[in-house]
């Protein structure tokens, strides 16, 4: 490693057969470090428009050309996955090799690589952590005296894994596959995915759909014991006709066929969730009670179970908690390539969620207050609108840059925007984006989150406020808020707010992301404008200026 080098990330596994959809392997992305800042990021599907792309293999090549950086010299970091260690372009002539190793390494490991013509120094750096430190460039370094916790479906050498940070130095705690019984319930269940109607193309979205349609369960501790004693029906597939079967026989419960609709697979879905929640807050103070740790930074996939999230929060088992916006394999080459600043540099700076610049030229741009005046006229008269500002998120998750927005006050309009346009199931809710004053009146807290910037927490609206944001309130009572604190986060949707506040006492609107079902998010203007179009919205801002169709 040199310390005068550019730090270049690469998460591009390939999955262990070519299918049309992404398997056990998913999101490729890139990431250009250099002095602790990040220069370039891309999420693969985001260019290529097929969603949760996995073919980097295919495109690395003229990637790498295409930026001019065939001879260019940096340090080079892989991330592995649980099927291997090992990355071969399609063209054959970028190839590396990691060690093969039986424990879970606390650093970077050198392997063989080939660049083109040459041979180079590279690394890899283990799933677990490329989780892990995906925090540092959005939070800056760990502070003294944290827990590191990943827990997603598969990393390298397990599902689980906790360290601790001390004295600037990071220590294995524990990993392993403990917990595979609740992120199970999410990716691999055969009676979840006959619940929701998934197929195996389905299965990354299976999570979101899940949470959604628990709210309107309860849980029972009858149907978890039940659960238990049949193994969560895991094994149900192509003969989900036994599930009924085992229910009218062991509780006295008739059906047919699956459908959201039902009550009693809804508080099945919705014992699931509360066992989720309940395990891993438990295994939470027990890792906290351990190691006496101050700080927790939660990542990998489960990080974006907001109940969970809300749940740590609540029960104030650490004293902060941190979890970036781009907590899932989405965000692996950001976390690989900030471990080899870290080591290099001792530092990494933090920075907004808005990382996704590939091929993006420009950043910035001109608030002007005759369109923010029109915009906010325009949503005032319930018309929905699309956002393709500046650079897009990094993560699955629309944080006002590449965002639809609407009136958070009606139902309909909430379901026009998420069921109409964008083609969602009736039970998923849509998201408030609102000031962190509105916040506070919404929820009477006196203090909120700050994880509530990336849309990681739900809040219990006050009854009697919820007919204001009627259309982002859950069925439960409550919302998964996205707070803007000030106007350095997103100066365009502070001022937006703020003006319809001011002008129309309107204290939120509507957030969803700026795609159809089944299609990633938007990236740059010329697909803004092709989707604004085929959603059938009435317009969108492309760097703060509006188009109307």
């Amino acid at each position: 490693m040199n310390k005068q080098k550019p730090t270049l990330a690469i998460y591009g596994i390939q999955d262990r057969n070519d299918f049309e959809h992404p398997m056990y392997v998913h999101d490729h992305n890139l990431a250009i470090m250099q002095n602790g800042k990040v220069e370039k990021f891309m999420q693969l599907e985001r260019v290529t428009r097929r969603k949760r792309d996995n073919h980097l293999h295919q495109h690395l090549t003229d990637v790498i050309k295409e930026q001019k950086m065939v001879n260019r010299d940096f340090d080079l970091v892989f991330v592995d996955n649980v099927v291997g260690r090992s990355f071969i372009s399609s063209q054959g002539n970028i190839r590396f090799e990691a060690p093969l190793n039986n424990k879970l390494s606390a650093d970077i490991e050198k392997g063989r690589c080939w660049w083109f013509d040459r041979e180079m120094d590279a690394w890899v750096l283990n799933h677990e952590l490329a989780h892990i430190f995906t925090c540092l460039p959005f939070f800056g370094n760990f502070k003294e005296d944290s827990l590191l916790v990943h827990f997603d479906g598969g990393a390298s050498q397990s599902n689980f894994s906790a360290w601790t940070f001390r004295n600037n130095k990071i220590e294995l705690v524990e990993n392993h596959w403990n917990l595979k019984y609740l992120t199970s319930m999410y990716n691999c269940n055969a009676l979840v995915f006959g619940i929701i109607g998934a197929k195996l193309h389905d299965q990354n979205a299976v999570p979101g759909k899940m949470m959604g349609l628990a709210s309107f369960g309860k849980y029972s501790s009858k149907i978890e014991d039940w659960l238990i004693d049949n193994n969560w029906f895991e094994e149900l597939w192509g003969k989900r006709n036994q599930f009924w079967e085992k229910a009218k026989i062991d509780l006295g419960i008739e059906g047919k066929g699956f459908h959201t609709k039902n009550q009693f697979l809804q508080d099945v879905v919705a014992t699931m969730q509360h066992v989720f929640v309940r395990d891993f807050t438990q295994k939470l103070k027990d890792l906290q009670q351990q190691t006496e740790c101050k700080n927790l930074y939660l990542t990998g996939g489960c990080a974006l179970n907001i109940v969970a999230n809300s749940a740590i929060i609540n029960q104030n088992i650490f004293e902060e908690v941190f979890i970036p916006p781009c907590t899932e394999d989405s965000g692996l080459a950001l976390g690989a390539a900030a471990f080899m600043e870290w080591k290099k540099h001792g530092k990494v700076y933090p920075h907004s969620p808005y990382l996704n610049n590939w091929n993006l030229e420009n950043s910035s741009f001109d608030i002007d207050d005759a369109e923010i005046e029109k915009i906010a006229e325009l949503l005032y008269e319930e018309k929905v609108i699309a956002v393709c500002n500046g650079n897009g998120e990094a993560g699955p998750r629309a944080l006002g840059n590449r965002s639809i927005l609407a009136l958070a006050n009606s139902k309909q309009l909430a379901q026009k925007v998420s069921i109409t346009h964008k083609g969602r199931e009736w039970y998923r809710p849509v998201a408030p984006i609102l000031l962190e004053e509105e916040a506070k009146y919404f929820t009477g807290l006196e203090t909120i989150h700050p994880l509530a910037q990336y849309m990681l927490l739900d809040f219990d609206i006050i009854p009697e406020r919820q007919t204001e944001m009627a259309g982002t309130v859950h069925v439960n009572g409550t919302a998964r808020c996205q707070v803007i604190f000030n106007d350095e986060e997103n100066p365009f949707i502070y001022h937006l707010l703020q003006k319809l506040k001011q002008k129309y006492n309107i204290r939120a609107l509507i957030n969803t992301s700026f795609n159809k079902r089944g299609e990633p998010i938007v990236h740059n203007s010329e697909g803004a404008i092709d989707s604004a179009k085929n959603l059938g919205i009435d317009g969108v801002i492309i760097d703060g200026k509006l188009k109307l169709f």
